[in-house]
């Protein structure tokens, strides 16, 4: 009898949720090899029922992922030397000499801070810890930021400036807990489905067990799920928040002993929640007051609540002061550090939490340490054995003041890794501008056909997830160590391989002279230990063993002996030990409606596809599920517009126009609409809806406000279809990812 191939846990790749995944191998005994359809052997995924974060579940993209794993890939080094010319095949040997002789340029002639580097939350945490080290450490500039700038830095901030430190106090077993579960800011049926599936199976369970309430302009499918649905009008969630605090603290709802004894700035936050009544917050979001004073309620007289948000509280010019403003409710209630309470974060990306752990934006050092901090810098440069001031104490270059460098001719080198900025940046005709006016645009991609690569002058062919070993963290601070367990595709090498390589070159050979991931991550965890993110006792070898572990899990902790929970002694990483209410003021949208351009566009997630579709888009079933971008309208709007459902539509911004066909639908709220971002130039359905997004951000997190701007909507003669030069170019570059050029 023919042994069965035994099949390999790990963790998805694709959202924060960190679903466990179990991969079983293309041919089993008895069953033809399963491939897909380019004919690559293919490994199909089901739920791990032994992962603690997922319990078994798993949604549509993380089932199909074993479909676009060997598809479409880039397989070899391609260099131009300008834009203009062809794409030409080079070794690894002449790529990396391109990329060394140009750092050795710049550092000669211009510095260190005209070099940058892109990254990505969909790095394992070694590839983000030796981009830190090479960047910060080697080259002494901190121009490293990263995709999670676009994604997770207002939580950041928000948590770090109330809170002392990133990381959230919750966990996924609060959802099973709570009374009351807020979800502000987040579609979590589609863009967290196996979280909002848990809660949703515990209501039809034990149904009046918990309160689910959803603050969203949109009637989403979450929101169709919700007892209590609040549409408020785009940018006016902290008026909310301060409406909501201003009704629990006149109806004595406060928890004083907790203000008391671990809180400070209460003063100065009551004189600001007192001048946000009722009815003036009522109408400023364009809501009834009578909804307004039920949620309020619910904070007050419930006893475990429990706050989840993401992307339409973090992408916002006063992202930061939202997760304040939700963060202070907690504090006020005294909400935190119990189970099924807290303010929870859910992550956009698979391992973003890995890399703010590993020092992954312009501001961070390992070990949630910060550049502006002498000692921090002392520490980590002893840690990588560097002088004494060889890590720059100013913050480097944050994701948009990167592509403003490149702008003003600041940048000799651009490195962007794992990510796909011609669709998810704002002002897309920016940035496309800005990259032809770098020296050296080098991309490391799995794939050949992004966007961002019909830009670039060197791409580099990266092993992806399935191909490296490496650990990943989710939004509830699990670590799962992801093994490798295909054959790296072509000549593709893992990101941290690359890095180390080109640091050996600079001359660092024993700063980088790793000869395996677990080696790579045991110095990284070595340098959490003592921290909020204390990771000291784990490694590659206990996370196969043991399975996915919590942190903080300190040095000499047994497996499963992580902190569920954050603060639950309600002493907080700051100089007091006391939390901090904020008193941000609502400062409201950052590009209003007008007579011009009198609708709010919002831009979100569907289901089936995941954010800029390099992966996602080569599956049949993700394709056939959402075949085109939609234009969310309201009735009303659509008639005053002339606007026909399933009609071609022109959206312009004061950035740009686009078209896509109508749907008019009750969901959006009247004077807003909605498109999803996945859709860039390289589909056949293009959509670059960040073309039409302004770059103003919060000035705190540096997050742009991704979340709206103001357009008109008008019927549509024609598609607007890529410009010919760039259907040239995606002519050209598919010939090195077809299956006859492999």
């Amino acid at each position: 009898m023919t042994t069965p191939t035994p099949s390999v846990r790990s963790q998805c790749p694709y959202c924060g949720v960190g679903c466990g995944l179990e991969l079983l191998p293309p041919a089993q005994p008895g069953q033809a090899v399963k491939k897909d359809e380019e004919g690559n052997p293919m490994w199909t995924a089901r739920g791990d029922r032994s992962h603690p974060s997922s319990q078994g579940q798993v949604c549509i993209k993380g089932a199909t992922v074993g479909e676009t794993l060997a598809r479409g890939r880039l397989h070899q080094p391609l260099y131009r030397a300008s834009l203009d010319q062809d794409f030409e095949p080079v070794s690894w040997e002449q790529a990396l000499q391109t990329i060394t002789d140009q750092i050795q340029t710049t550092l000669a002639n211009k510095g260190a801070d005209a070099i940058a580097m892109y990254g990505s939350g969909q790095f394992h945490t070694e590839d983000y810890y030796l981009a830190q080290k090479l960047l910060k450490g080697a080259l002494g500039t901190n121009n490293f930021d990263a995709n999670s700038r676009l994604c997770m830095s207002s939580a950041v901030a928000g948590y770090t400036r109330s809170l002392g430190s990133d990381g959230p106090p919750a966990c996924y077993d609060d959802l099973d807990h709570c009374s009351v579960a807020v979800l502000i800011g987040t579609n979590t049926a589609e863009c967290h489905p196996v979280l909002f599936q848990r809660l949703i199976k515990r209501k039809k369970r034990n149904p009046g067990s918990v309160t689910i309430v959803v603050i969203d302009p949109r009637r989403t499918d979450t929101a169709k799920a919700a007892d209590i649905h609040l549409p408020i009008a785009p940018g006016t969630d902290l008026a909310l928040l301060h409406g909501i605090a201003h009704l629990v603290m006149r109806e004595n709802g406060q928890d004083v002993a907790f203000i008391d004894d671990h809180t400070e700035n209460y003063k100065p936050f009551f004189d600001v929640v007192a001048r946000w009544t009722p009815r003036k917050v009522a109408r400023f979001c364009g809501i009834p007051e009578k909804r307004l004073r039920e949620v309020a309620e619910l904070f007050h007289r419930k006893q475990r609540v429990l706050s989840l948000w993401s992307m339409g509280v973090n992408q916002r010019r006063e992202g930061t002061a939202v997760v304040q403003g939700l963060i202070n409710l907690h504090l006020l209630t005294g909400q935190i550090g119990k189970e099924g309470a807290g303010p929870f974060s859910l992550t956009g990306q698979p391992n973003a939490m890995g890399g703010r752990e590993a020092g992954g934006l312009a501001h961070l050092l390992p070990g949630y340490r910060i550049v502006t901090n002498d000692q921090h810098r002392s520490e980590v440069e002893q840690a990588w054995g560097f002088p004494q001031g060889q890590i720059a104490a100013t913050p480097g270059l944050g994701a948009w003041q990167q592509v403003e460098a490149m702008e003003r001719g600041d940048l000799d080198l651009w490195w962007v890794a794992a990510t796909n900025p011609l669709v998810s940046m704002p002002e897309l005709d920016r940035v496309k501008a800005a990259m032809q006016n770098c020296a050296l645009v080098v991309v490391s991609e799995a794939y050949a056909d992004s966007e961002t690569s019909h830009y670039a002058h060197l791409l580099l062919p990266a092993s992806q997830w399935s191909e490296k070993a490496g650990a990943m963290t989710n939004s509830e601070r699990r670590v799962t160590y992801c093994p490798a367990y295909r054959p790296r595709h072509g000549q593709s090498r893992p990101d941290w391989e690359v890095f180390a390589e080109v640091g050996r070159r600079l001359g660092f050979e024993q700063h980088f002279s790793y000869d395996s991931a677990a080696e790579v991550y045991a110095e990284f965890s070595q340098l959490t230990e003592g921290r909020v993110c204390d990771m000291s006792g784990l490694s590659h070898e206990l996370l196969s063993e043991s399975g996915p572990q919590q942190w903080p899990f300190p040095r000499g902790s047994e497996p499963s002996q992580g902190a569920k929970r954050l603060y639950s002694d309600h002493q907080f990483p700051t100089p007091s030990g006391k939390a901090r209410f904020s008193t941000d003021l609502p400062q409201g949208l950052a590009e209003p409606p007008c007579d011009t351009y009198p609708l709010v566009l919002t831009v979100g997630r569907y289901l089936g596809q995941w954010h800029t579709m390099t992966r996602t888009g080569k599956v049949k079933r993700l394709q056939t599920m959402h075949p085109e971008p939609l234009l969310e309208i309201h009735p009303e709007d659509a008639s005053d517009l002339q606007i026909k459902d399933g009609a071609l539509t022109a959206v312009s911004s004061r950035r740009g126009h686009l078209t896509a066909r109508a749907k008019i639908t009750n969901r959006i709220r009247k004077g807003s609409v909605f498109l999803p971002m996945h859709w860039g130039f390289t589909q056949d359905q293009a959509c670059e809806v960040n073309a039409l997004m302004h770059d103003q951000a919060c000035p705190v997190s540096k997050q742009p406000e991704l979340k709206a701007c103001a357009v008109i909507a008008a019927p549509a003669v024609s598609a607007i279809k890529p410009p010919e030069q760039v259907s040239n170019q995606l002519v050209k570059l598919r010939r090195w990812f077809s299956p006859a050029a492999q």
